[in-house]
């Protein structure tokens, strides 16, 4: 299962299927591609990448005749009766109503339509009727409406789930649409099962129940021995996850300079190159970025160390043209070296700042500290510890927030409990009144009556508490103790002891037989570090196959902020 495959497989075939000759793409703002060259970033009119720029490199598409790229939304498009359009929108009320308003003036000469959910009868009847000059050739579902981070992570970019911790209930829909579209486009039907102790996690399994039986002719796929598993959790099951510094690559870039579907924007970094403001990291279109998702930080500096030494070594030869053959050579190897130039400079880039950050705000001994309270048992240590923290002057508030909720969560009903005098201390240093609120929400939001397993507790099948040590010295040992919630989910999971009563069936049969494809949503939001422990399981696991899923991808100051989890 692969999730970016699956939506680049719709794009290739909608555009193939229109045929040789010059074409146009109109997209909404969700399905937007973007325009990226040399490392810089622009859009069309949209602040991020969309569904087809996660997957799609603008230059692998124009290499199909695609010459345009236009929004539905933009009314004074120029009309070019000699292009094609393919037109790729999510089936919203508001973009149907564009086609055919689009319909009714033509700017192209044909239109082939594909929609990225299911489409209503109604829908067909509009664009029927207003097709009154025959242009439409093409009306097709390709079910790609989920934005595919990595092969094994996909988004629904929602924001804002929730009020009062429950659903809204248009992002509830959305939130089924999208789970709904990814099991079409993965060609799964599957046994489902929800957390128990969380009525949002049942919600969204009821939903896909009713959506794949009434839908049940779509999802008549070939049966393989064993069903495969869906599984809907919820992020309140482990809010410790989202809460810690992460040290993984793709981790760290989200947590501290922020990845929004696929683009980190810099330019707020003083003396930042104009080239450099906007970075796409997209595992497709950045083989470095690939290789390097998982590698922790060490690690990372090393790789990169390796990789601007064959850069030099190339950039040495190029001013060596000696004859025509040497001039040959350099101009036809000259794309590449021009993108191994940007994909070095923009690793250097962001690895710098991030060293920076590291640096500036102390996190090796704060990220010790996160991991000890989360990890370990004893109270008075991490009194003593936070006591540290509280006067260590390069610790930010939301790095305080961080040790002070680990702390409030592990320790909730400690006799001991000295949350109050930790929250006394930090008064005196002008810690936001936003950040205290967040902290009374998270423990009713994440706290132990809210929760159905003791993620803190002793060796039960389900505890967080255990630790993995890899039998490396430094970052590997000290960094990385905790593991989240879902690896050990999984583990049941696979071994056929995940308990019926906390995780029950709300469609299909008992799996008995060892599973192999399972796909865990996360309603709340997940984390590349699930995303990261996910890929770990998987890679000692032979043959099982994992993809993970979420509304928006969590950090921290998200996380706490106002509780948009």
């Amino acid at each position: 299962m692969n999730a970016i495959l699956a939506v680049k497989q719709y794009i290739t075939k909608m555009v193939d299927d229109c045929g040789s000759g010059m074409k146009v793409l109109l997209m909404d703002k969700e399905t937007a591609i973007i325009v990226f060259m040399d490392n810089r970033v622009d859009g069309l009119g949209y602040p991020s990448t969309g569904i087809v720029s996660m997957v799609y490199a603008q230059s692998e598409i124009l290499q199909k005749e695609v010459y345009l790229f236009e929004s539905i939304e933009q009314p004074n498009r120029e009309t070019m009766k000699h292009l094609k359009a393919i037109c790729f929108v999510r089936p919203t009320q508001d973009n149907i109503e564009l086609i055919e308003q689009e319909l009714k003036a033509p700017k192209y000469g044909f239109y082939y339509l594909y929609f990225s959910n299911r489409l209503g009868m109604q829908a067909v009847k509009t664009i029927a009727t207003a097709d009154e000059q025959e242009l439409v050739r093409e009306v097709q579902e390709f079910y790609a409406d989920y934005f595919a981070i990595n092969k094994n992570l996909f988004s629904l970019n929602l924001p804002c789930c929730y009020q009062n911790m429950s659903w809204k209930h248009d992002k509830l829909d959305r939130s089924i649409e999208g789970i709904a579209a990814l099991l079409l486009s993965l060609k799964k039907n599957p046994v489902i099962r929800y957390q128990h102790a969380s009525e949002n996690a049942r919600y969204v399994a009821d939903g896909l129940k009713k959506f794949i039986n009434k839908e049940a002719a779509l999802f008549d796929f070939r049966k393989g021995d064993v069903s495969p598993v869906l599984i809907i959790l919820d992020r309140k099951e482990d809010p410790i996850t989202p809460i810690l510094n992460q040290w993984t690559y793709q981790a760290m870039i989200h947590e501290l300079l922020t990845i929004r579907k696929n683009v980190v924007d810099l330019s707020h970094v003083p003396g930042i190159n104009k080239d450099l403001e906007k970075l796409l990291f997209s595992g497709e279109q950045d083989e470095f970025y690939d290789k390097n998702l998982y590698k922790n930080f060490g690690e990372i500096g090393q790789n990169i160390k390796s990789l601007m030494e064959k850069f030099q070594e190339k950039s040495q030869r190029s001013q060596k043209l000696e004859s025509i053959s040497d001039m040959k050579a350099f101009v036809e190897s000259y794309p590449e070296f021009k993108k191994m130039s940007g994909t070095v400079s923009k690793h250097v880039t962001v690895v710098s700042e991030l060293s920076k950050i590291v640096t500036e705000q102390d996190l090796l001994a704060l990220s010790e500290v996160e991991q000890e309270i989360s990890c370990q048992t004893s109270h008075s240590n991490a009194v003593e510890m936070i006591n540290k923290v509280l006067h260590n002057e390069k610790a930010t508030d939301i790095n305080l927030l961080r040790i002070i909720l680990l702390y409030a969560l592990r320790y909730e009903h400690h006799s001991g409990n000295q949350l109050q005098r930790f929250l006394d201390v930090l008064s005196r240093r002008d810690f936001p009144d936003r950040y205290k609120k967040s902290i009374q929400a998270v423990l009713y939001y994440g706290g132990k009556k809210s929760r159905g397993t003791d993620i803190f507790g002793g060796n039960t099948p389900l505890s967080i508490t255990k630790k993995f040590f890899k039998g490396l010295k430094g970052v590997e040992n000290i960094y990385t103790q905790h593991s989240p919630l879902v690896h050990d989910i999984l583990d049941s999971l696979v071994k056929g002891k995940l308990s019926e009563a906390q995780f029950p069936y709300a469609a299909g049969s008992p799996v008995r037989d060892r599973v192999q494809d399972i796909i865990i949503f996360i309603a709340g939001g997940a984390t590349y570090e699930e995303a990261h422990s996910v890929h770990n399981f998987c890679s000692t696991n032979q043959g099982l196959r994992v993809v993970l899923g979420e509304e928006v991808t969590s950090a921290s100051q998200r996380a706490t902020d106002g509780l948009k989890w």
